[in-house]
């Protein structure tokens, strides 16, 4: 069994037992969350897809952690004006283990 969820504008095909690494959602590590934006799913031969969303489908996660990703350089020049600019990032992530597919 495996569904296909959205979170954070991106899409993940999750199956439970999975630990996976999505942007930022709100919870403390232990906590339980339901993930209720789930686009397919697919239970042994039967496959439901949603027009967007499937309704009363939910997949359930528990957070692992909440952690922040490498930083990364923004470096920005014009050539030949003097103008740069250099900026740095750091994305903050929560780590999630699916434990259950709520059909």
């Amino acid at each position: 069994m495996y569904a296909v969820i959205k979170s954070g504008g991106r899409q993940f095909k999750v199956e439970p037992g999975q630990v996976l690494r999505v942007d930022k959602l709100d919870g403390q590590v232990g906590d339980s969350l339901t993930l209720t934006e789930v686009l397919l799913v697919k239970d042994g031969e039967a496959l439901k897809a949603g027009t967007p969303l499937l309704e009363g489908v939910t997949v359930t996660a528990t957070v692992l952690e909440q952690d922040r990703g490498r930083k990364i350089i923004v470096f920005k020049k014009k050539r030949r004006q003097g103008y740069q600019k250099k900026q740095g990032h750091r994305q903050d992530y929560t780590t999630l283990k699916i434990t259950a597919i709520n059909l």
